[in-house]
């Protein structure tokens, strides 16, 4: 007897009866469904009658109708058009209708309008680009609580010589001060997501510190490929030794600086790392302040990472 063939599920599913909407996996949508930890989530925010709240995946509007309630305005980001609709319905004759204000797309690749607090429980695929879109965003807004996975909470909370820090941890903590706000169970969400979540604070540094964020990117990324290797094991790469050969003679050529017949980008970096005793050091135990360190000693000698 041949067999039937099963057609896929479609790629929405997962219908919620309460509010007649199918969700979408492939957008990461999981809406809170918990009133209590919405509010949490608002009172460590600190609304203000004044602030401008940008909110990434307001979703069927639960967080969104209580800040509307609270602040001048919403800029809600939504990519999936139907969700829209049904925020739109929402607020539709009602006090809030005007200081809501819905974009539809993908916030990665939106330009950000001015906002001063962010409040989301976000798509947990976008965590660690939209971390980074937030913390360059200009002008600085006041903070941000943002709803994660819990293991990405938690690599942007760890600190040198714990398991979970990595280059995530060091990056957003150069930019910002980062505070683990509470733990939020599966069951708080509709449909439950596979993977336990937290709440996260992040407080902008303003002013940032006065480093180029690409070089100290670029830095991190060679440290943190292995961080359990000694940084000479990690500068010894010939991928990372060509990159800075190419970088310096570039630094060279622009401020009309003659590079020694006999020079070798190998040899300067090893005595740079001795100089500053990082040759030694692993990345995964290195704080800011031993990353700025080794940063200026290679800007100094005119080597770049950018």
């Amino acid at each position: 007897m041949p067999k039937v063939k099963v057609e896929k599920k479609s790629r929405i599913h997962n219908e919620v009866a309460k509010q007649g909407i199918m969700f979408n996996k492939d957008f990461g949508q999981h809406i809170l469904k918990n009133p209590m930890v919405i509010t949490n989530m608002l009172e460590k925010a600190g609304l203000r009658p004044t602030d401008i709240v940008l909110e990434i995946g307001p979703g069927t509007g639960n967080m969104t109708m209580k800040m509307l309630e609270q602040v001048k305005q919403v800029v809600a980001c939504e990519i999936d058009t139907r969700l829209v609709a049904e925020l739109q319905k929402r607020v539709q004759c009602t006090p809030y209708q005007s200081k809501l204000k819905i974009m539809i797309g993908d916030v990665l690749k939106t330009e950000l309008p001015f906002f001063n607090l962010c409040v989301a429980n976000i798509p947990y695929q976008i965590s660690s680009p939209l971390v980074f879109k937030l913390l360059l965003h200009r002008p600085f807004f006041r903070c941000a609580v943002l709803m994660f996975q819990l293991e990405f909470a938690q690599r942007l909370v760890a600190k040198p010589g714990e398991k979970l820090y990595c280059r995530l941890s060091i990056n957003t903590q150069l930019l910002s001060r980062v505070d683990m706000l509470m733990k939020v169970g599966k069951n708080n969400f509709r449909p439950p997501p596979k993977v336990e979540s937290a709440v996260v604070r992040i407080e902008p540094r303003n002013p940032p510190p006065p480093i180029q964020y690409t070089e100290w990117d670029g830095l991190t990324r060679i440290a943190f490929t292995r961080k359990n290797k000694t940084l000479g094991g990690a500068f010894r790469q010939t991928s990372v030794l060509a990159t800075l050969d190419k970088n310096y003679k570039i630094h060279c050529s622009l401020q009309n600086k003659e590079i020694p017949s006999d020079f070798s980008i190998k040899a300067k970096v090893e005595e740079i790392l001795i100089d500053v005793q990082a040759e030694q050091k692993r990345a995964r135990t290195m704080d800011i302040d031993d990353f700025m360190e080794v940063l200026h000693a290679f800007n100094k000698e005119g080597i770049h990472f950018s």
